[in-house]
């Protein structure tokens, strides 16, 4: 079935990593066309991403992210925006070019100001509504050094308290960036007027360790968060509160199909639960994301059985990529079709997989699998689905 609601993205480079990969997968894997576009660049072309996160300093640090290819014609876009149900605009640094780009901003204008449409603007994206002239009377959060921003153009600062606050005023949602992105995702599909109905309460355990797959990890915990799931991420290694760093893993630029991907530093990604304190019976869900971390994790006994213990009772399990090291190790692959990357080819297959499919994601009975992050959206269309939860419109 054709998605029934159209969103459009503004992007461009540099733009915060998560900001723009979570709305994008988890949108789409819950039924809604994402359209990505960004000024002077064509359909395909890519727009480097940037990692932010608190390392110590006192201040953000800006790492490199992936490379986020843009989906759609910008001329198009701007050109028809009543054709879209509603505007995302991540943060980063691109917001300030854009906020001085008359056809970026009069396409922001469009939504917030003339069609009154949904426009979700995160953590520095939010000068675009004040370049705008949309900003007065607007309650609005964003990050700290938007204050002055807000207050001079008219807005109401809302403290960001929590961090996973997410403010809605009328049609325009904003929050201090991608923390919030349980609470975005909800709000947003409230706000084109989406029914979620069977995720309220479902518990998901992530497994993870450090070098965790920077998407595979946060986007689909995030989704599910927004669907109303109960998420948790627990790392036997690691106490509630500590973070596993992530990796990003993407074939180098230019490089001919099939090289080995580079790996570069990703996000925090913090556990929420002690591994004491897990009880299989608290949850209808584990996930296992793949990146460097199930190496650890298939060298865990508690984890391995874990898992085991999953399949088991009768409860969903996903793992994507390299997750599939840690279902092989418990015995959960054996006459299973499975969608697997390059990496864990071999090991599917020799833990009795059948089918195994070289891309895309696979439900087999309860097991989902999914071969890397591209995938992300189907993967989580089929979690959503093993887990009862319908998003209609």
């Amino acid at each position: 079935m054709a998605p029934s609601k159209k969103v459009l993205m503004l992007c461009g480079d540099y733009m915060e990593d998560y900001e723009a990969a979570v709305p994008f997968y988890a949108l789409a894997g819950l039924g809604v066309a994402v359209h990505c576009a960004a000024p002077g660049k064509a359909p395909g072309d890519p727009c480097p991403t940037a990692v932010h996160d608190f390392l110590g300093y006192d201040l953000y640090t800006e790492l490199p992210g992936h490379r986020f290819r843009v989906t759609a014609d910008f001329a198009a876009a701007a050109a028809d925006p009543s054709s879209y149900d509603a505007l995302v605009v991540p943060g980063g640094r691109f917001v300030e070019q854009l906020s001085v780009d008359p056809e970026a901003v009069a396409l922001v204008r469009a939504f917030a100001a003339e069609l009154r449409r949904p426009v979700l603007l995160t953590c520095h994206s939010q000068v675009l509504l004040a370049a705008a002239g949309a900003m007065a009377g607007v309650r609005c959060t964003a990050f700290f050094s938007l204050r002055p921003v807000v207050e001079l153009a008219g807005g109401t600062w809302v403290d960001p308290d929590p961090f996973s606050l997410c403010v809605a005023d009328g049609h325009v949602l904003t929050a201090i960036g991608w923390p919030a992105h349980g609470e975005i995702i909800a709000q947003l599909l409230r706000a084109m007027g989406a029914r979620v109905h069977g995720g309220r309460g479902q518990g998901v355990l992530f497994l993870c360790g450090d070098y965790v797959d920077d998407y595979e990890a946060n986007v689909p915990f995030r989704a599910l968060a927004g669907v109303g799931c109960r998420v948790e991420a627990a790392c036997p290694t690691k106490r509630k509160g500590e973070a596993c760093v992530t990796a990003i893993y993407e074939d180098v630029a230019g490089a001919a199909p099939g090289t080995v991907s580079d790996e570069k530093r990703g996000h925090n990604f913090a556990m929420t639960v002690d591994w004491a304190d897990i009880d299989v019976d608290d949850y209808e869900c584990v996930v296992v994301p793949g990146g460097r971390s199930p190496e650890l994790l298939v060298t865990k006994e508690e984890a391995v059985a874990l898992v085991a213990k999953f399949a088991a009772k009768g409860k969903v399990v996903g793992s994507i990529d390299q997750g599939h090291l840690v279902l092989a190790a418990a015995g959960l692959l054996k006459g299973k079709r499975c969608a697997s990357g390059v990496p864990m080819r071999v090991i599917s297959n020799l833990a009795g997989a059948v089918g195994v499919e070289p891309e895309g994601a696979v439900a087999d009975g309860k097991l989902v699998t999914a071969a890397s992050w591209p995938d992300l959206a189907e993967f989580i269309a089929h979690l959503v689905d093993l887990l009862g939860i319908t998003v209609s419109f």
